[in-house]
């Protein structure tokens, strides 16, 4: 019999979206997927030549659990380069991309019904994972008017001898938007483990981002290659931990997972060292598309108050069309050939919301518009009624 745990699961919304879509596309459907946050670039040749060379050297076997010592090292110097904190590299997990890297790191953390502060909207995997190693979320709501961002003074009175916690993701998914550096030191002053999802650092358009090891040594980091570097597929992630929390992952690493790629690794290093031109230009183009998808989705009629300056999504407030996001998206797929997120996935109160993701060519994007804008004119007044 299946486990009450893995039952009780809940979907991946956006994955169901991206695997309808794909069931029309094998129908002749010609589908413009805005709904997946993944780059639409290809991965930059020179990660691409340092892991051919990896292969052709036969750097094919294992590596120390923790990760190849180089490639720990240049995640150090990064670290030093972008933000001015110095992390020492036996403070450094490297993993098969950061959902393994949450995973253990909730592990290490939590105990049955210990607790975390998760922003809601959050990222839809975020109390799945909690959930799954006997924990518990706890929700404190963020809205549209203040850039989905904390209110510091509301997290206060959900603190308790539980509480193990506090999440942040900066820029964040679903929503893109930063939080200042004033909020983040106050959720600081809480005194309690903070995690920072930081797997979005370096596209940002519009101000700039800070790590959480800026402002305390109390937090653990989940970053990592893919989003930046255009490299989803190559599944490298990583951990940066207190020392007192390295050996336990350590251990955990090579039971479940033993080590990340050889090969994948030594791209790592490449991307960190020789890549900067190309994610510059790939960040330029992102901003491109952000703006003007900023623009048209207002002049659809849908609400988006604080501008978002990072990662590559626009939560767009559509309660003027529906109050049941989940049954707009997938009829925006059926009959305009558009995929989005349902705003539910990423929590209640992100509901009437929908995610765009301009992860896309700018043709695309514009054929997307147009789509939408056909669909909502038909439409839009039935999803009122």
């Amino acid at each position: 019999m299946v486990s009450k745990k893995s039952s009780a699961i809940p979907p991946f919304i956006v994955m169901e979206v991206m695997e309808a879509a794909a069931a029309l596309e094998r129908q002749g459907e010609d589908i413009i997927h805005l709904e997946v946050g993944e780059p639409d670039f290809d991965t930059p040749d020179c990660i691409k030549e340092a892991a051919i060379r990896a292969i052709r050297d036969g750097k094919t076997h294992y590596t120390h659990s923790l990760g190849l010592v180089e490639l720990r090292e240049a995640i150090a110097e990064h670290y030093y380069q972008q933000y001015g904190v110095e992390v020492n590299p036996d403070q450094i997990l490297v993993t098969s991309g950061t959902s393994p890297a949450m995973l253990l790191l909730f592990m290490s953390l939590l105990e049955l019904g210990d607790e975390v502060i998760l922003p809601n909207p959050y990222y839809a995997c975020y109390p799945n994972f909690v959930r799954m190693v006997e924990g518990k979320p706890v929700f404190v709501k963020v809205f549209e008017e203040e850039g989905f961002q904390y209110r510091p003074e509301e997290i206060k009175p959900l603190i308790g001898p539980r509480t193990k916690a506090v999440l942040v993701n900066s820029p964040a998914n679903p929503t893109g938007n930063m939080m200042s550096p004033e909020r983040m030191k106050a959720i600081v002053d809480f005194r309690k483990t903070v995690v920072s999802d930081e797997i979005y650092h370096g596209l940002v358009y519009e101000g700039k981002e800070h790590s959480i090891l800026e402002f305390t040594r109390n937090a653990m980091v989940i970053n990592g290659f893919s989003k930046l570097y255009a490299m989803t597929g190559w599944r490298l992630g990583y951990l940066i931990v207190p020392p007192e929390f390295i050996r336990a992952l350590q251990k955990m690493h090579q039971n479940f997972f033993i080590s990340a790629n050889a090969f994948v690794q030594w791209a790592g290093i490449a991307a960190l060292k020789e890549a900067d031109a190309d994610v510059a230009r790939m960040r330029n183009i992102y901003n491109t598309r952000r703006k003007f998808l900023i623009q048209k989705l207002r002049e659809l009629g849908l609400g988006i108050t604080v501008e978002p300056t990072g990662a590559f999504y626009i939560l767009a407030n559509a309660r003027g069309y529906t109050a049941n996001s989940f049954d707009l998206a997938f009829d925006i797929l059926k009959k305009a050939k558009v995929g989005c997120t349902p705003g539910i996935d990423f929590g209640t109160n992100a509901e009437g919301y929908l995610r765009f993701s301009y992860a896309n060519s700018m043709e695309n994007i514009e054929e997307a518009v147009r789509r939408i804008s056909r669909y909502l004119q038909e439409h839009g007044k039935e999803k009122l009624k």
